[in-house]
């Protein structure tokens, strides 16, 4: 291969530029790391020599069922060793990983696996019907089922299992290394709450160099422990899979999330990091007495997905934890900014500290920008007090969406990645969401943002969760409509509610009704507004 020089007279060759990815964490850790712990789940412990030759049989058991460099491998599993391994053995034999929600219905998964191509999906046997019933809707070839059969589970004797595929594979087949980082490792779909899903395409560049983000956005020294809370269908398990070979750390699994399970993890694997949503600390936050484990060390962990309130926030680091609010989204693979702490804040205590700790912060070490701009595409005053758009540029950002260059170009506008999320920057940088652009309420003219008066509502004492939506109103306009989850043995009335927010709210920002439910949510423990605004305009 020829190399072309530049003004020095210098060039690439193979001795001076290797394209990054992340599958050089995990070969490095096999020939490193050989004897240590690389993934754990209930009686299955693999080393990382073990973890590395299952990789190879993956990969080259693929390229023996006809998988080509560029096809796409679809799963359709939990958080579980085969999911762990896909993430490195598919693109060890040059494809693309798609890794699908196991929560969506079965023509959404049909359209994911004929508008993305895929040609096989390893699929958990609790799946199978979803599988099975995507295939039957769509139109094209359809992908070839391989069975995942995970402890506890029988296999249906339908297809072949991922143990007989790996069984068919090389435990010392070669890599397929990329020969341009810009080649595509993953394709992620967004959640396409207001039409079909988008594909947005991950390059081996930004997969390494989020790996790399994260270890020093979380302070990780050598070895640590991480549990897989986020769905490894999501961002990439926000790139953590990747990241663990790199830190010579171990993957502890985790399928069902549930308190007991995390406190379990943390005291019997010593478990020293795991991201998750505000949903899963308040969960730790409200866990029964039967359900805690006492640990000796404290927890690091990234939270995301929802801005949380500074009372959860509160409430959780007692209990043993640090938590690291960090922001992102599916096209940023997973974090881009992280509320970096600040020696000076120190002395912070109580709700100040949780305050500071709520903000969304400022680029993580990888992403050349991330910043606040008005309509105009121009940086608002970094005041405290002007609203925009958050947008961000580097190396952090997806390539595009997969087959819609339309929505690429318009998410692209003026050399930025445009989120759709508002927001204000403070004078030191820091970035703090006020709403998702579609989640401003606009009452009598005044902008109400769900946020703050969600974060109001979180500080009375019987709420476990809430959400605040638009109900659309004659005289006002829109008006503010929560919904909340009461704690168990707590009793709450819609009056209490509103009196509660009334004495730290305007006005116009209380809630003007309030409704008594369980809230619907993702996989990922978002709240889904969507639906919570079709019942608002019933009330």
């Amino acid at each position: 291969m020829g190399w072309l020089a530049d003004e020095t007279g210098l060039g690439k060759c193979p001795a001076n530029h290797v394209p990054l990815t992340p599958l050089s964490h995990l070969r490095r850790a096999v020939d490193i790391f050989a004897t240590r712990t690389a993934v754990v789940w209930q009686s299955t412990r693999l080393s990382y020599a073990e973890y590395g030759a299952r990789v190879s049989r993956l990969a080259s058991g693929l390229a023996r069922r006809g998988i080509l460099p560029g096809d796409v491998v679809a799963t359709l599993l939990p958080n579980i060793p085969a999911q762990a391994e896909a993430h490195f053995g598919v693109p060890a034999c040059g494809a693309v990983l798609n890794t699908i929600n196991t929560r969506l219905d079965a023509d959404t998964v049909a359209y994911i696996f004929g508008h993305a191509g895929a040609k096989i999906v390893l699929c958990d046997t609790a799946f199978l019907p979803l599988a099975e019933e995507a295939i039957r809707r769509m139109e094209g070839a359809a992908p070839q089922i391989i069975e995942v059969v995970d402890h506890g589970f029988t296999a249906s004797g339908h297809f072949l299992t991922y143990e007989d595929l790996l069984a068919e594979g090389d435990p010392d087949a070669p890599w397929v290394m990329p020969e341009d980082e810009w080649e595509s490792i993953a394709i992620n779909y967004t959640s396409g709450t207001t039409g079909r899903p988008k594909g947005v395409v991950y390059h081996h560049r930004g997969a390494y160099l989020a790996t790399t983000a994260n270890a020093i956005g979380w302070r990780m020294t050598l070895f640590p422990v991480y549990l897989t809370i986020v769905p490894l269908f999501h961002c990439n398990g926000w790139c953590h899979t990747w990241t663990m070979p790199m830190m010579g750390g171990t993957l502890v699994c985790c399928r069902d999330i549930t308190a007991k399970a995390i406190y379990d993890a943390i005291a019997d694997e010593g478990v020293t990091h795991f991201g998750g949503a505000p949903i899963v600390l308040n969960t730790m936050i409200n866990a029964k007495p039967s359900e805690r484990r006492a640990f000796d060390h404290v927890v690091e962990v990234f939270t995301a997905g929802a801005p949380p309130p500074a009372a959860t926030l509160a409430a959780f680091e007692p209990l043993g934890f640090n938590v690291t609010q960090v922001y992102g989204l599916t096209e940023t693979y997973g974090p881009a900014t992280e509320c970096l702490w600040q020696p000076d804040w120190d002395q912070a205590t109580g709700d100040s500290r949780a305050e500071l700790k709520s903000r969304q912060g400022v680029p993580m070490a990888m992403l050349e920008g991330a910043e606040v701009h008005d309509p105009h595409g121009a940086p608002v005053p970094r005041d405290a007090a002007h609203l925009g758009e958050i947008a961000m540029r580097g190396n952090l950002v997806m390539k595009g969406y997969y087959r819609n260059p339309e929505a690429t170009a318009e998410a692209f506008r003026g050399g930025w990645f445009r989120s759709g999320d508002i927001a204000i920057q403070h004078p030191d940088g820091y970035l703090k969401i006020t709403d998702r652009a579609k989640d401003i309420i606009i009452s009598g003219g005044e902008n109400v943002s769900s946020v703050e008066v969600e974060g109001v509502l979180m500080k009375h004492p019987a709420v476990l969760l809430c959400a605040v939506v638009a109900k659309p109103d004659d005289k006002w306009g829109e008006v503010p409509c929560a919904f909340v989850e009461v704690k168990d043995g707590q009793t709450v009335t819609e009056a209490d509610i509103i009196a509660h927010c009334r004495a730290h709210l305007a006005g116009f920002k209380t809630p003007k009704y309030v409704v008594f439910s369980e809230l619907p949510k993702t996989s990922t423990g978002k709240i889904q507004k969507f639906e919570l605004r079709a019942v608002a305009k019933l009330i």
